[in-house]
């Protein structure tokens, strides 16, 4: 197998995802493009070009709200993982396994490999961090395009406000509207309610050869088993 062959092989899952990602945002922009000139035409004002849409608010907004809620339900997943359980899910830790884990299963100081990341073999802040590392980025993440979704809503509320001839809102005026918050809450209880259906329907479902799924046989109370 060649090297080129061989890097699309190993890293397939992302590289798909991530041709995916950018097909679908790139239809996005076309759809959210023609629908908000449907608009400004049936209001008798001038059409935006590609360029002035895509650094807009209206493509931004519609963007943002959809990350922040993605990342948030990955970063309440990961934590939430920690402690909570599912009996029979994959999703979930074996029964007896909530919590952090030992020093000795996370392979982490004394117990870490040769192979084992730096930061995994030092102690103290370093390896704190790094124990956390990835709940931490996917909160930053969703801390940041949240913030996103407020900046780039405030400016998008307030051009529709201004065509009416309303008076336009703060920052802070618009964080705590309804339009604000209709944006985000419609985002967030889908997320949850895709990880609760997730955990629950995976006890007694199956796919087989997936890592999301348990074996085909196993029984329904096998909890933490990936097939």
């Amino acid at each position: 197998m060649s090297r080129a062959s061989r890097f699309l092989h190993d890293n397939s899952l992302t590289l798909v995802f991530g041709t995916a990602f950018l097909l679908t945002l790139i239809g996005q922009a076309a759809s959210g493009l023609a629908d908000v000139n449907n608009q400004l035409v049936a209001a008798d004002l001038q059409p935006v070009s590609v360029a002035q849409y895509l650094t807009g608010s209206d493509f931004a907004v519609d963007v943002t709200e959809n990350w922040q809620s993605e990342y948030l339900q990955f970063f309440l997943y990961i934590f939430g993982t920690v402690w909570l359980l599912q009996r029979g899910s994959p999703e979930s830790k074996p029964l007896d396994e909530a919590g952090p884990e030992s020093d000795r299963a996370q392979k982490v100081g004394h117990h870490a490999t040769d192979d084992s990341p730096a930061w995994a073999r030092t102690g103290g802040l370093r390896r704190a961090l790094y124990s956390r590392s990835l709940g931490i980025v996917m909160a930053l993440f969703f801390l940041g395009s949240w913030l996103s979704q407020s900046i780039t809503g405030t400016s998008a509320f307030n051009a529709d406000r201004l065509r009416n001839l309303q008076a336009p809102f703060t920052w802070s005026d618009y964080v705590f509207s309804a339009d604000f918050w209709n944006r985000t809450l419609q985002n967030w209880q889908s997320e949850l309610l895709a990880v609760a259906s997730m955990a629950i329907l995976s006890v007694y479902l199956r796919q087989r050869g997936s890592p999301e799924s348990k074996p085909v046989g196993s029984a329904h109370t096998s909890t933490g088993v990936e097939g």
